[in-house]
């Protein structure tokens, strides 16, 4: 069972910038992608950025492109989210997800992925 902890969440001011992190718990040589979620109170997880570990593609939400970057390691099995020129709007709790084996068909789409985190409460005020 591969276990995936989120860390770097926290409060900053519209305009800042926050990175945050996901590491999994061990190396799972079927994973084929990781990519991060947000989710409100009363609505639907979405996805924000995802990427490929194999070959690095990556594929962002419109609302977050060119100011959000999805990175990994894969050598430290970790994925980052350097989220800049932060809006009140992200204010979410972020969540990070492992596709493996016959998943990733969609980098955005929940079905996805089989492994989840348990998420990182990011707050972004006006």
């Amino acid at each position: 069972q591969v276990q995936l902890v989120e860390s770097g969440g926290g409060s900053v001011q519209a305009g800042g910038s926050l990175r945050l992190s996901c590491a999994a718990s061990k190396y799972t040589i079927n994973t084929r992608c990781m990519g991060w979620f947000r989710q409100t109170p009363g609505k639907e997880r979405e996805g924000v950025a995802g990427i490929y570990t194999g070959n690095g593609v990556t594929a962002y939400a419109d609302s977050v492109k060119g100011r959000f970057t999805i990175s990994r390691d894969n050598a430290k099995n970790t994925v980052y989210l350097q989220m800049n020129s932060l809006k009140p709007e992200a204010t979410a709790m972020y969540y990070c997800a492992l596709g493996s084996g016959g998943y990733c068909v969609f980098l955005l789409g929940r079905n996805g992925y089989n492994y989840w985190g348990q998420g990182t409460q990011v707050t972004v005020s006006s």
